[in-house]
């Protein structure tokens, strides 16, 4: 697909002046009225003015600057005030029915391809059993097949179809112009083709020449919030504009067959899938905006070595590539989530909450006394939690993060917005409320975002909106579900 749009350098040229007004309009005001003040002080036609009416302009003059001054200040203040980043709208990706295999037909499919020897075989089904998955779960067609297809056109078409799907379905439902988006940024850490993802999407959409653009590649699956983090701060250099930030990752390439125990995790784990999310800085779109954003926390632990090769792509001793998972992993996620717990509590729990914490730690540290560290109650701060659906052992008390790792799989970083979109379509958010999106990825990295609801997004509307969970919800969570399948329901998986 191509398209040629001609440079319009003159509507480029009065937008960016017109959006240096709110920076030159305080200073424009002080001055002019700094001079009146002056013109009122000096005396007219050379005359020496009385006493009385000198000290009345002295008193008017004053006044007036001090008007001025604080105009300027509040005028000021308010353009060089952060911008607010509102998310108009997400969008997921879900596979259609001939990508879906169940947990016995994932191992029988493995079986087929004769990569594994039966011990493999064993371990990756005792994996599966416990790992939380569903069983309709979804592959990309490269690796259903049956020889398996692993290439780059394969791997390209995988993506396409994934980071199409997702952005067609959201630039569709929030109707915005695709001139408007003045960013992009794709995460995908273990497929980074070239011409980019940006560049794909740019020539796809047919956006403008001087989109900003940014591939992030490498950061695992805490990557998604990486992007958001990146797009709050350009949200703050460009003036009101967009920035589409497109999370996925392809399984076609990162399949590992081979029979080495700590790389054979993530056969068991990971699944096709994808999100894309619309970000802007309009106040006119919060009228609309589902979400605001008010704090990003990002902490990177690779400088402890333990830390840095928990998760690492490598060979095996014959030569299959794949990512090895280590037994310091659940180390290293707990190390570096303390450290980032610690830096957002100051920033979101309330005061009472931070002056308990405070308390025990002066006990115990200044007065020595053999106290128990209070742990803050984030759940007095925050409504809703989504935590990256890595795997079962941590998900057990967070229902969104469970019932996504059991119905979609691990979707890498994308995942945290089919969680998102669960709370949605459950008919959870209502307005105030606060989300916490936490991610984990290699390096190893614990990144959070902390969004609040504008507005309250109904269950119903949620599966007009061609929610991934739409038609779904209700026979989650899983519990409910197998109690309804007891009960004689009859589950539809996919519609």
């Amino acid at each position: 697909m191509s398209c040629r749009r001609p440079v319009k350098q003159a509507k480029r040229l009065y937008y960016r002046l017109v959006g240096q007004v709110p920076h030159l309009f305080p200073v424009t005001v002080l001055v002019v009225m700094s001079m009146l003040a002056i013109s009122m002080m000096s005396p007219s036609n050379g005359v020496e003015a009385p006493w009385q009416e000198t000290q009345a302009n002295v008193v008017v003059s004053a006044a007036a600057a001090a008007a001025a001054f604080i105009a300027a200040a509040l005028l000021s203040y308010a353009a060089w005030s952060p911008r607010p980043v509102y998310l108009v709208d997400h969008a997921e990706y879900k596979p259609g029915q001939p990508h879906q295999a169940t947990r016995a037909e994932t191992i029988e499919r493995y079986g087929l391809c004769g990569a594994f020897s039966d011990e493999s075989l064993a371990f990756q089904k005792r994996i599966l059993e416990r790992s939380g998955l569903g069983d309709a779960t979804h592959f990309p067609a490269s690796l259903i097949n049956v020889p398996v297809d692993m290439c780059l056109r394969t791997a390209r078409e995988e993506s396409h179809s994934v980071v199409f799907g997702v952005v067609d379905e959201l630039l569709a439902r929030t109707r915005v112009r695709h001139a408007d988006i003045g960013m992009v940024i794709v995460n995908s850490s273990l497929y980074s083709p070239t011409p980019s993802f940006t560049t794909l999407i740019v020539n796809r959409y047919c956006l403008r020449d001087d989109v900003v653009s940014h591939n992030l590649s490498g950061m695992g699956c805490s990557a998604g919030i990486i992007a958001i983090d990146l797009a709050k701060r350009l949200l703050q250099v460009h003036p009101d504009t967009y920035a589409l930030v497109v999370s996925t990752e392809n399984i076609t390439l990162n399949a590992y067959f081979g029979n080495s125990r700590p790389m054979l995790v993530t056969n068991t784990l990971f699944r096709m899938g994808g999100a894309a999310v619309l970000l802007s800085n309009r106040r006119v779109e919060r009228q609309r905006a589902k979400y605001q954003l008010f704090h990003t926390v990002r902490t990177h632990r690779g400088a402890d070595d333990e830390s840095y090769t928990c998760v690492a792509q490598q060979e095996d001793e014959l030569g299959h590539l794949g990512v090895s998972l280590s037994k310091q992993l659940m180390t290293a996620a707990s190390d570096a989530l303390r450290v980032n717990i610690t830096t957002l509590g100051p920033l979101v729990l309330p005061l009472s909450e931070q002056l308990r914490f405070l308390g025990t730690v002066v006990l115990k540290r200044v007065l020595g006394i053999n106290v128990k560290p209070y742990s803050p109650d984030f759940t007095r701060a925050l409504e809703h939690f989504c935590i990256h659906a890595g795997g079962r052992s941590v998900l057990d008390e967070l229902e969104p993060s469970r019932m996504t790792l059991y119905r979609f799989g691990n979707t890498s970083s994308s995942s945290l917005w089919y969680e998102l979109a669960y709370c949605e379509a459950k008919g959870r958010i209502k307005k105030g409320n606060r989300v916490w999106q936490i991610a984990f990825g290699s390096g190893f990295k614990c990144n959070s975002a902390v969004w609040k609801a504008l507005r309250t997004v109904e269950g119903t509307i949620a599966a007009e909106e061609r929610s991934p969970w739409a038609k779904m919800s209700t026979f989650y969570p899983v519990a409910d579900l197998e109690q309804n399948l007891r009960g004689g329901a009859k589950l539809q998986i996919d519609m």
